[in-house]
């Protein structure tokens, strides 16, 4: 399953969370049986998803902020919850579903 999360750096699982508008990369997080296979870092969602052809989820930092475009694409959009500012901690939080949906 791919996971995209717009990141403030491409520093690994590390690399904090940012809103899209300020957003340098978007890491992509290939998650399979409860753990990161691989990680990678493009320059936006787009790119994701033409290099992959499908991305699953998309997690952002907030619920202000502009999804539709992603789900256009047939994504679906979760937010993170305080405290999960990490990829690491984001996919920790994917793992046990303790992510919030997002809503029109």
């Amino acid at each position: 399953m791919l996971i995209t999360i717009p990141v403030d750096n491409n520093g690994g699982v590390e690399s904090k969370i940012s809103p899209r508008s300020m957003a340098k990369f978007w890491a992509l997080v290939e998650f399979d049986d409860g753990v990161i296979k691989s990680l990678d870092f493009v320059e936006s969602f787009e790119e994701a998803f033409n290099r992959t052809g499908w991305v699953d989820f998309v997690v952002l930092d907030n619920k202000f902020e502009n999804y539709i475009d992603i789900m256009e694409y047939g994504s679906m959009v979760l937010v993170r919850r305080s405290g999960q500012d990490s990829i690491e901690l984001i996919i920790e939080g994917f793992k046990f579903k303790e992510l919030d949906e997002i809503g029109f």
